[in-house]
């Protein structure tokens, strides 16, 4: 089963919330409302973060996202389907050495021949100097010749943040029952320099490989790197 949306997180507690604190000498009343209100928005903030942890073999979150021609794409959808979601932004370095060298256009026909769906998000906030609207998006994809199945945008940052999406590229890969199979970089050469790219491991794409063929999937999270993600 595809994971529904979270509901609301429960009110939670603080030390600051007690009596003693209150009543505490040389803290006023209101310093101590705002100190409360503080640490209880630190505290909802972390078990958010928490909440949206994606990690293998957890329910992929579900998202309605639009393509850059506008079509609804849900992940509900793709139900049946192997599934990679690359997070990117084409300014960032990270992509670029991926992009430039023909890295990521090789992984996405990999994935093609695999029959893998694979689905671009841009989670850059789109006011944001970093911000591509739709036909700038197409363009850098067409002069990039990239093939993704599918290119959007989550301006929102909604579905990034669902998924704990932090750099780009950070990529995830989901299997036909909608369960994650694989969240991490895309290699092990955690630098932007294209020559890095001779040797690495492509950990996506051997994540394919195994998944699809019904192996157990050998390196299934790693850490992310890239540039951080423009929410």
């Amino acid at each position: 089963m595809f994971a529904k949306p979270s509901p609301l997180t429960p009110p939670l507690t603080s030390p600051l919330g007690s009596p003693a604190f209150r009543t505490s000498p040389g803290v006023s009343a209101g310093t101590a409302t705002r100190w409360r209100h503080s640490l209880a928005a630190l505290a909802l903030l972390g078990a958010t973060s928490l909440a949206q942890a994606v990690t293998p073999g957890s329910a992929a979150p579900a998202f309605n996202l639009a393509d850059l021609q506008g079509k609804p794409l849900t992940l509900e959808s793709l139900r049946g389907q192997w599934v990679v979601l690359e997070w990117t932004n084409p300014e960032c370095p990270f992509v670029r050495k991926h992009y430039d060298s023909g890295n990521m256009q090789a992984t996405q026909r990999a994935a093609a021949d695999l029959k893998v769906t694979w689905v671009q998000v841009n989670s850059t906030n789109a006011g944001h100097g970093e911000y591509y609207p739709p036909a700038k998006m197409q363009d850098w994809l067409s002069r990039m010749k990239a093939a993704p199945t599918r290119a959007t945008l989550d301006a929102s940052g909604a579905v990034g943040k669902a998924y704990g999406a932090k750099t780009t590229p950070h990529l995830y890969l989901i299997d036909p029952n909608g369960k994650v199979a694989y969240n991490g970089a895309i290699d092990d050469k955690r630098s932007a320099n294209p020559a890095d790219i001779v040797g690495a491991r492509n950990h996506i794409k051997l994540a394919m490989s195994e998944a699809v063929a019904g192996k157990p999937v050998s390196v299934a999270a790693t850490t992310p790197y890239g540039c951080s993600i423009k929410y």
